[in-house]
């Protein structure tokens, strides 16, 4: 035997990744004494001692893979190694140490309790022991998944955290939550709001973000393009994920969200698909604001040229369905002169005397005063219904930390617990600010509308783009006809514009200066006018 043992020249081994699999074992500073010791103690011969740090659950271990290859040449015929699952948690590198002692390359292969040599008893034990190795590898696998899918469907997001959000570094293993990072939610948020205008590009709401508010990633850099393009994409940020990617499994997860699933849609629609931003060789003043409204496909644009015999030549803008989605779609096109005489045509259904501004905003005032004691009711409610929500969450924390409850046990009870505590406090923050938002947006408005004509006919393309996002959403050509889906913050300014310019003609024949009592009389006795004005009023009701 001791004769054999002469003729054998080893390679040392260690090896250890910093993956889940390796998490328990000892370092290779730690593996490669203790063969050491191996060595000292049975006087063997070391031709290279190889350390790597690599995972071993797939082939491609440079290291491994050049010490096969230096094997095979006849470098060394022994391998020392801590443990068996260090040589192989795959069945391709395992073959290629069978098929070595198969062959005589390798005569050995020991760890510091066992020697394994070309008989087939031992080549029988050392692929037992490396295939158990890979079933545990591959049994942590699927518990992880496993884990990750019941964190997903507990509304909890199972990936890493995205721009303007941080993981939860605190909470138990597996339950951790994503929450607002309180150096970059409201800036991110501020990156949202930009873009909802209409009047800005991605690129150009990039450089104000790296630019003017010096915003940085978490690891220090500026934000990338790419980043951006993520970050209004992903529908992550108004409280949904898919999991896994691709599966179809959506999820609505307990954190808090950036933005409303009304605002991500309208992103979409101005980014010029759904979720795709396609690049743009020139700049046109509505593309990315429209749909086709036969097949819902989104309106391009396209610039045409014609010459003509005496060498004039005319530039036209056509706006017309990409017919991405229905390539029979029937709809032609729109020159954009068209399309801006239907624009100032919109605006001008909503001109307003300027005489009932005052009136409108006493009127809004009184309607929430009015309206103050119902409202006060529905607080109450709400509020009981969030103190029960905090003293159930409480109940269960105290029984997690008696350890009453498991981990999981204690996340299921928990999660729609949290989701309901987030739609209370999301109420509470709406009512505070939902009747003082109502009269500030209908002031903007009253002074929007009195410049809106001119602000469109000599403004830039950025005023000419925030001016049409204003007037509604959800823009549709067909038939050459643009619709506007007014929003509900213009609903009752419709039924308003109608009925006072219809009050004040009656008053105009007067050359005289028009007496503003008169008016506000005129204009309180109006049915249309005062009645409730709720999101339902259209024009004609």
């Amino acid at each position: 035997m001791k004769e054999n043992l002469n003729k054998i020249s080893y390679f040392i081994y260690p090896r250890k990744s910093s993956e889940q699999e390796d998490r328990q074992v000892v370092s290779i500073e730690s593996q490669t004494r203790e063969l050491q010791e191996v060595v000292v103690r049975e006087s063997l011969a070391v031709k290279d001692t190889l350390p790597e740090s690599h995972s071993a659950k797939s082939p491609g271990r440079p290291i491994f893979n050049k010490m096969v290859q230096r094997i095979q040449e006849g470098e060394a015929n022994g391998l020392l190694v801590w443990n068996a699952s260090r040589i192989a948690r795959n069945a391709v590198d395992t073959g290629q140490i069978i098929h070595l002692l198969d062959t005589g390359k390798l005569l050995e292969v020991r760890t510091p309790s066992q020697i394994f040599r070309n008989t087939p008893n031992d080549k029988f034990l050392l692929n037992l022991f490396c295939s158990q190795a890979k079933l545990e590898n591959d049994n942590k696998g699927v518990d992880v998944k496993r884990g990750l899918k019941t964190k997903a469907q507990m509304g909890m997001y199972p990936c890493h955290a995205t721009a303007g959000y941080m993981n939860d570094k605190t909470a138990e293993k597996g339950f951790k939550q994503l929450h607002p990072d309180p150096e970059r939610f409201e800036l991110v948020r501020k990156i949202f709001d930009l873009i909802l205008t209409g009047a800005y590009s991605p690129m150009h709401a990039l450089r104000i973000a790296n630019e003017d508010w010096k915003f940085k990633m978490p690891s220090g850099k500026p934000m990338g393009r790419s980043t951006l393009y993520n970050i209004l994409t992903r529908p992550i940020y108004y409280g949904m994920y898919e999991y896994p990617i691709g599966s179809g499994n959506w999820h609505r997860g307990i954190h808090k969200p950036m933005i409303t699933e009304d605002e991500y849609d309208r992103i979409q629609m101005l980014l010029g698909r759904q979720g795709k931003p396609r690049p743009k060789s020139h700049i046109f003043d509505f593309a990315g604001m429209m749909r086709c409204g036969e097949c819902n496909a989104m309106i391009t644009v396209e610039e045409k040229y014609k010459h003509q015999k005496n060498g004039k030549i005319h530039h036209y803008i056509y706006y017309h369905c990409t017919k991405r989605k229905n390539p029979n779609c029937s709809q032609g096109s729109i020159e954009e002169a068209e399309l801006n005489r239907q624009i100032n045509a919109a605006i001008d259904k909503l001109v307003i005397p300027p005489e009932f501004h005052d009136f409108g905003m006493r009127w809004f005032r009184a309607q929430n005063e009015n309206e103050s004691s119902s409202r006060n009711a529905i607080l109450a409610t709400r509020q009981e219904a969030y103190k029960l929500c905090i003293k159930k969450i409480d109940g269960y924390i105290d029984m997690r930390a008696a350890k009453e409850i498991t981990a999981e046990q204690y996340a299921q009870r928990i999660a729609p617990l949290e989701r309901e505590k987030a739609q209370h406090e999301e109420f509470f923050a709406d009512m505070g600010q939902r009747i003082d938002q109502w009269i500030q947006t209908a002031d903007e408005m009253f002074t929007f509308l009195d410049d809106a004509k001119e602000k469109f006919k000599t403004g830039t393309l950025e005023t000419k783009r925030q001016i049409l996002s204003t007037l509604g959403s959800n823009l549709v050509i067909k038939d050459k006809i643009l619709t506007l889906d007014v929003q509900n913050t213009l609903l009752p300014m419709e039924v308003v514009s109608e009925e006072a310019k219809k009050i004040y003609a009656r008053f105009e024949p007067v050359k005289s200066a028009i007496d503003k009592r008169k008016l506000e009389l005129a204009y309180s006795k109006s049915p249309r006018m005062l009645r409730r004005q709720d999101s339902n009023l259209r024009p004609g009701d």
